[in-house]
């Protein structure tokens, strides 16, 4: 008898599973959630950056055409605490109250005042212009150096300082001992502009409750279903046990939907006062407002070098915008960045310190790479300044100081092991893809010629870490929570699986991986896997999704969870095969005795008879289901070479990207096509910072950006044709060798660009050209350096 050959499915570039669903509308978003006696919640929202409430009355709203009730921050005050922080990253730090809804004081532009309920949402939403609300305006606070002042006005005026904390990491040499030997020493502030996250589905809760048993059922569009569960106990009083909390489809997150919102403990404790279930579901431009930014950063670097071109060390200070309050994991996003300023780089010393601080603006919290594409950003800017300095080519600088592939695994000078890597082959990749030595000498002609369109080329080269897991690293950052991952595995009586995952997907393809992840081991077709998610009672156990971790922690406890199945199942098939355990082959789902492949038993039907248990091992349960948590011991890190070739036309400063090259190493790959489209929609995202997203602030903290007519999210027309491809060096920390992909595209894309703006016009004075680079900004940095040039012609004139 001969066994079929069949294909692996890792590796494979299977079509998404969920996507049938998704494109012909059989979807269940939350906002499609609809139950009898359901209510809808519109919330108003302070017009004014920081004042102080004088008098609000809701009496008015309640006698508006359909509308059941409506409640002040007083009102809801009794049994609805602050909104959590956890992580409080240092002993000393500043961690104010965050109501879900203001009760005395408001503290940015979109600050919750009021809650109207209506029967439905025209009614709820027309009622919040009854509700009247006297406010004495109070200083905005917006600066970021201005509001460390002594004399600053104060964001929380009980706490006396808008310093939130001040984090400090310094590793290796002392900084200012090898400052002193390096031959060449630069300093640069870049500032990294609030971005607000896009996703297509806007954030909506919906709560039931079942009065009967005390019972709630939150639905909501969240990444985090079983952390935002727990929350939603300590901020109500809801005993955890008495809480349902399921993520339905889910439309995107970037980070903004890792958060525990105001929104869903309002909508949750007003479920709790009516008895009647309740919906909330954000306009556009109310999201602008309340859901939480991203970046906002001032980053001071300085670089010490040799005149040959070696890194000495780095100085990296750091100023980042907290916002009005200190939302799930505001303060540790920056202290991510910590441990990547170094980047691929090999150095002496490395001196990094972050304060963080009070603004009266939205809270900032995760957005896509956390920290991350700030680090490298800085890092990569800085690297090709210093090449300028040195007059090398970036990239041979960066050749001269980046880890080579035959000294992993690597101990970074921030700390942390890198376990596998190839900079080298990944590099050497991109340039040959990109045609890197053709465009230079095209370049240098069109400068010689003085194009007034000129050609610049931006390269960046990265590394993250990944797969954001390992407890004991979290414990020692002072995170709450950990950070293993949970998976089962059950085998169905009729030879069907299910995967259930503590991870919860919001477009990253989860259900087609954990498919091909499973079929692989079990042996089972790819089609009768079904992969269940996103509910906290048919998945009881995870920590969800963030910090590209679910494939890398998340898919190796789906492995883990099959190999046990494998295990379990080879004891009953033993035993119906009357032969030692050790005598078993398993392949391709099938148990065969060694030299007799005719004595075979397939897993289904290993599945079937345990079910019937009606010949089994002594003393074995019935059943060959199996879970398993996974803590891993470090992190991964995926890495790659991102190159951009930019024209920017010197008349109206606009900037068009020729061509976008990128190869990145994400260790072992699942399923090509999906990252594939994770690099592109990554790379569109960290383009968008480069040249168009920025939430824009007016001098009285109103946000001016708040609507996408103002906002400029970039469409497929707005970006280049991307030429994508890999190197692949697995990881050593997870049984599937992944790294992850979900954020590398982000991190690498943003410096990448910049680069190639400034180099195109570095031959006419141009150094720096601040986030996003518009025209307007591009024309202007333009003006500056010509009137700065015509400035010292005329001092050298005078002086001759």
């Amino acid at each position: 008898m001969t066994d079929q050959i069949v294909e692996p499915e890792v590796g494979r570039s299977r079509p998404r599973k969920e996507d049938a669903r998704l494109v012909t509308g059989q979807t269940t978003w939350t906002d499609n959630i609809d139950v009898n006696g359901l209510l809808h919640l519109a919330i108003l929202r302070s017009p004014m950056a920081h004042a102080r409430i004088d008098r609000i009355d809701v009496a008015p709203a309640r006698e508006r055409p359909g509308v059941v009730a409506a409640f002040t921050g007083q009102d809801l005050a009794e049994g609805l605490g602050s909104l959590p922080c956890a992580w409080p990253v240092t002993e000393d730090i500043v961690l104010p109250d965050h109501p879900p809804i203001a009760v005395d004081e408001v503290r940015y532009a979109g600050d919750p005042v009021a809650v109207v309920v209506a029967r439905d949402r025209y009614a709820a939403a027309d009622a919040l212009e009854a509700v009247e609300v006297d406010y004495t305006p109070l200083p905005p606070v917006l600066d970021l150096e201005a509001a460390l002042a002594e004399d600053a006005p104060l964001v929380h005026s009980d706490k006396g300082t808008n310093r939130c904390y001040v984090w400090p990491l310094a590793t290796g040499a002392d900084y200012r001992s090898v400052r002193e030997r390096a031959d060449v020493v630069l300093k640069r502030r870049y500032v990294q502009q609030r971005l607000i996250p896009n996703a297509m589905e806007p954030r909506a809760v919906v709560v039931t409750p079942l009065a009967a048993s005390g019972e709630y059922t939150v639905y909501s569009a969240t990444q985090i279903p079983h952390i935002l569960r727990i929350m939603l106990a300590v901020v109500t009083g809801i005993p955890e046990h008495k809480l349902r909390v399921i993520a339905p489809d889910v439309g995107g997150g970037f980070g903004s939907k890792l958060q525990v919102y105001g929104e869903e403990a309002l909508a949750l404790t007003v479920a709790r006062r009516l008895g009647r279930p309740v919906k909330w579901t954000e306009s556009r431009s109310e999201g602008y407002l309340a859901t939480h930014h991203g970046r906002g950063m001032i980053q001071d670097i300085e670089i010490a070098a040799t005149s040959e071109g070696r890194l000495l060390g780095l100085k990296v200070d750091l100023l980042a915008d907290m916002g009005a309050y200190l939302m799930l994991v505001t303060p540790g996003i920056p202290i991510l960045g910590a441990f990547m300023y170094p980047a691929i780089y090999k150095m002496d010393a490395y001196d990094f310190t972050c304060t963080g601080v009070f603004t009266t603006r939205t809270p900032t919290d995760a957005y896509r790479g956390a920290g991350r594409p700030e680090a490298t950003y800085a890092i990569e800017r800085i690297m090709d300044e210093l090449a300028v300095e040195l007059d090398l080519d970036p990239v041979e600088l960066r050749r001269l100081n980046w880890i080579r592939h035959e000294e992993f695994p690597h101990t970074s000078i921030a700390g942390l092991t890198y376990d596998s890597g190839n900079y080298e082959a990944a590099t050497d990749k991109a340039l040959a893809l990109f045609g890197y030595d053709k465009l230079r000498a095209e370049q240098a002609d069109r400068n010689r010629r003085g194009d007034l369109v000129r050609l610049g080329i931006g390269v960046s080269t990265y590394t993250e870490m990944c797969g954001l897991a390992p407890s004991r690293v979290l414990r020692d950052l002072r995170y709450a929570a950990g950070g293993w991952e949970a998976a089962s595995i059950r085998m169905l009586p009729t030879g069907k699986v299910e995967v259930v995952t503590g991870t919860s997907p919001h477009g990253q393809g989860h259900v087609t991986c954990w498919s091909q992840i499973a079929a692989d081991v079990l042996g089972v077709p790819f089609e009768d896997i079904e992969v269940v998610h996103g509910d906290t009672r048919a998945a009881p156990q995870g920590m969800d999704t963030y910090g590209s971790r679910s494939l890398v922690v998340g898919g190796s406890a789906v492995h883990h969870a099959a190999r046990k199945v494998v295990e379990k199942a080879r004891k009953v098939a033993a035993h119906l095969l009357e032969a030692s355990e050790h005598d078993l082959e398993f392949t391709h789902g099938v148990f065969s005795v060694k030299g007799s492949p005719e004595a075979r038993k397939t897993i289904q039907e290993v599945a079937f008879e345990t079910f019937s248990s009606h010949d089994l091992p002594a003393g074995m349960e019935p059943t060959i289901n199996a879970e398993h948590l996974v803590d891993p011991d470090n992190f991964s890190y995926p890495h790659g070479t991102h190159l951009c070739a930019v024209e920017v036309d010197t008349e109206t400063g606009r900037t068009t990207i020729r061509s976008y090259v990128c190869v990145d190493d994400v260790g072992s790959v699942i399923n090509p096509m999906i990252v594939e489209g994770q690099v592109h929609g990554g790379v569109a995202q960290g383009i968008a910072q480069a040249l168009y997203e920025e939430a824009v602030y007016d001098d009285e903290g109103n946000l001016v950006s708040g609507t996408m007519a103002d906002y400029l999210v970039p469409s497929a027309a707005d970006l280049p044709e991307f030429v994508t491809d890999r190197t692949e060096t697995p990881a050593t920390s997870n049984p599937l060798g992944s790294k992850g992909v979900g954020e590398s595209g982000t991190i690498a894309s943003t410096p990448a660009v910049v680069n190639a703006i400034v180099d195109a016009l570095r031959p006419l004075g141009v150094t720096e050209v601040r986030m996003p680079c518009t025209p307007q900004r591009v024309w202007e940095a333009l003006r500056s350096a010509r009137a700065a040039d015509g400035s010292a012609r005329s001092g050298e004139e005078a002086s001759a």
